[in-house]
C-alpha cells in the first residue's frame, strides 16, 4: 500500500474514532449519565493522529505543516491534546462531547482532496524559527479552540438557567458557570502565550518577501487576542460576553484558515 493512502486510511480511523466519542458522549447526555469512554475514544483518535503526523514528518524531513491538509490535522491533534489535559485537570467530561464534533470537522477537511499533498517535498536543511512559528501557532489553535468549546458549553448552560430547564440530562452534567469561566479565561491566556511565542518565530525567521500574508493574519489575530484578554483583565467583562467574543473569534480564525498556509 502507498505511504499517501495507508496515511489517508489511518486519518480516516481517527476520523471515525471521534465520531464514536461524539455519539456515545451525546447519548450518555441526552440519557442524563456521564460517558467515562468519551475519553477513552478520544484518547485512541488522538494516538492515531499523531502516527498520521509522525509518518507525514518522515515525509516531509520536518514539522508536518507544510499544507493545509498537515495544518488541520495538527490543530486536531492539539486541540484533542488539551482538551485530555485540560478536561482530567478540570474534572470536565463533558468536555469531550463538545470537542469531539470540532476535531471531526477539522480531519473531514483534512480529508478533502487536494488538502494533503500526495507527494510532499522532503526539505534537505530544516529553518528552526519557521518550524517554531509554525508549531507554537497551531498549538496556540489548540488551546484556543477549546477555550472556544468551553466557551460554547458556558451559553448553553446560561441558556438553561435562564429558560429554567433544570431537568435536562445536559444540564445536570455541566460543570457550575464559574468553573466553565474560569476555564476560558485560563485557555485564552495559554492560547495567547503559545500564539505570541509562534509570532516572536515568524518574526525572527528568513523572510523573501517581508512579513508576507501569513504573518500579517497571525498578526491581526494576535492583537485582537490581546484587546480581548486586555479589556477582560483591566475592566473586567461579563462572563456570557467573554463567552461569546472567544466563540466568535475562532470561527473568524478558522474561516481565514487557507491564508495560513
Amino acid at each position: 500500500m502507498r505511504r499517501a493512502a495507508m496515511d489517508r486510511w489511518i486519518l480516516i480511523l481517527a476520523l471515525v474514532l471521534a465520531a464514536i466519542a461524539a455519539v456515545q458522549g451525546a447519548g450518555y447526555v441526552y440519557r442524563g449519565h456521564r460517558s467515562r469512554w468519551t475519553v477513552l475514544w478520544m484518547l485512541c483518535s488522538f494516538l492515531t493522529q499523531l502516527v498520521v503526523l509522525g509518518m507525514r514528518s518522515e515525509l516531509r524531513g520536518s514539522c508536518p505543516l507544510g499544507d493545509t491538509g498537515e495544518i488541520l490535522l495538527f490543530s486536531a491533534w492539539s486541540l484533542t491534546m488539551f482538551y485530555m489535559v485540560v478536561g482530567s485537570v478540570y474534572r470536565l467530561s463533558l468536555l469531550g462531547v463538545f470537542t469531539a464534533p470540532l476535531v471531526c470537522f477539522l480531519l473531514t477537511m483534512a480529508l478533502v482532496p487536494g488538502m494533503l499533498e500526495v507527494s510532499p517535498h522532503h526539505a534537505d536543511t530544516m529553518d528552526a524559527w519557521r518550524e517554531g512559528h509554525a508549531a507554537f501557532s497551531v498549538l496556540a489553535y489548540g488551546s484556543l479552540g477549546l477555550a472556544a468549546v468551553a466557551g460554547v458549553m458556558f451559553l448553553v448552560l446560561n441558556r438553561q438557567l435562564k429558560e429554567a430547564q433544570m431537568g435536562a440530562g445536559l444540564f445536570r452534567n455541566l460543570p457550575p458557570a464559574r468553573e466553565l469561566s474560569d476555564v476560558v479565561r485560563r485557555l485564552l491566556i495559554l492560547g495567547f502565550g503559545l500564539l505570541t511565542i509562534g509570532l516572536v518565530c515568524g518574526l525572527v525567521m528568513e523572510k523573501a518577501d517581508g512579513l508576507g500574508r501569513h504573518l500579517i493574519v497571525a498578526l491581526g489575530q494576535w492583537f485582537a487576542y490581546g484587546i480581548l484578554i486586555g479589556v477582560e483583565w483591566r475592566r473586567g467583562m461579563p462572563a456570557r460576553k467573554l463567552a461569546i467574543l472567544t466563540v466568535a473569534l475562532f470561527v473568524l480564525s478558522l474561516m481565514i484558515f487557507p491564508l495560513l498556509k
